[in-house]
């Protein structure tokens, strides 16, 4: 196999581990690989004057646009806070529009899918991005199929990976499919990160959203589901705690949160059951009857269509070292 050329994407305002992460997952695979295979990674901006993170880092192209004429094996756009909301940069937007047909694999890191959008190249595809703005991305470009709760998808030549640390899950796994899983594998020990990370986003983030208003009565049935997860939980009882109907309950909890009582009422016991899985070693009978899922065998069953993987599983996984 030849040398795999790597185009980064970077452009003021740039998530610096979405740069980052990608990179030295590249740069460690080099180590594993013969010289011939081995990954060359540059930085495509519109300037090679210093770009600045959001995290106030500076960072510098290796190639401007216009000296980037050449294909690679592999183009990635990086994400950064303002690009759910900005209009790219002409010039980043008219080299990416090309990025099909400068390379074998294009996509993104994180909000750089809005990029990869603004150029026409999510319609009649799956994609995803970071979990908050994965909406957002489905709503301005409701040609794309997006999935709002993967680590990374690939459809044909386009990839796209959620937020942030994804970007390392993404590089991974193309490591991984061109050299092999125990490739993909020593990378990660040798970056100290989990090898494949199993299931959704949502483990890895708040899977809860409150509403606008703290002191609505959507909020309010939040806290009360939160504070008492082992509860019974009816639409006609928390209808009653705040004084409305079944039936407005209903159309004002999916105006606020997005969701349906029972999704949100299903999703907080998952977010519980997840944390005590990774703080503590109780069994599975037991953190099922305290999160409310009533048994072992209906909390399974949640977590394998949820998030893809059952409590044991992502015990195994997930479980932090230290006190139970």
């Amino acid at each position: 196999m030849p040398i795999q050329a790597v185009a980064i994407v970077v452009h003021d305002g740039v998530q610096a581990l979405d740069v980052a992460g990608p990179v030295d997952v590249f740069a460690e695979a080099n180590a594993y690989v013969d010289s011939t295979n081995r990954y060359e990674t540059v930085l495509v901006g519109a300037t090679r004057d210093t770009l600045r993170a959001s995290n106030g880092m500076g960072m510098m192209a290796d190639l401007t646009f216009e000296e980037a004429t050449g294909g690679f094996d592999i183009i990635l756009v990086a994400g950064g806070p303002a690009l759910p909301e900005a209009e790219p940069d002409a010039d980043l937007l008219r080299w990416v529009k090309e990025a099909p047909w400068r390379s074998s694999i294009y996509g993104s890191i994180c909000t750089g899918a809005f990029v990869l959008g603004h150029a026409g190249l999510l319609d009649d595809r799956r994609v995803t991005t970071h979990w908050q703005n994965a909406q957002a991305l489905a709503v301005k470009f409701p040609k794309a199929a997006v999935e709002l709760d993967a680590i990374y998808v690939r459809d044909g030549r386009l990839v796209t990976s959620a937020g942030v640390t994804a970007g390392i899950d993404l590089a991974l796994a193309l490591v991984g499919q061109r050299h092999g899983v125990e490739t993909a594998l020593k990378v990660a020990k040798r970056l100290v990160v989990v090898a494949q990370r199993q299931g959704g986003q949502s483990q890895f983030s708040p899977y809860l959203t409150a509403p606008a208003d703290p002191a609505s009565p959507i909020a309010r049935i939040q806290d009360h589901v939160m504070a008492n997860i082992a509860g019974r939980h009816t639409l006609e009882s928390l209808a009653a705690m705040v004084g409305m109907s079944p039936r407005n309950l209903a159309r004002h909890f999916v105006q606020e949160a997005g969701i349906t009582p029972h999704e949100f009422i299903e999703r907080a016991r998952v977010d519980a059951a997840r944390m005590m899985l990774e703080g503590s070693n109780r069994p599975l009978k037991a953190v099922a009857y305290e999160c409310g899922f009533g048994s072992a065998d209906r909390m399974r069953i949640v977590f394998s269509a949820r998030l893809g993987v059952t409590p044991a599983q992502y015990r195994a996984s997930f479980r932090r070292a230290g006190p139970t």
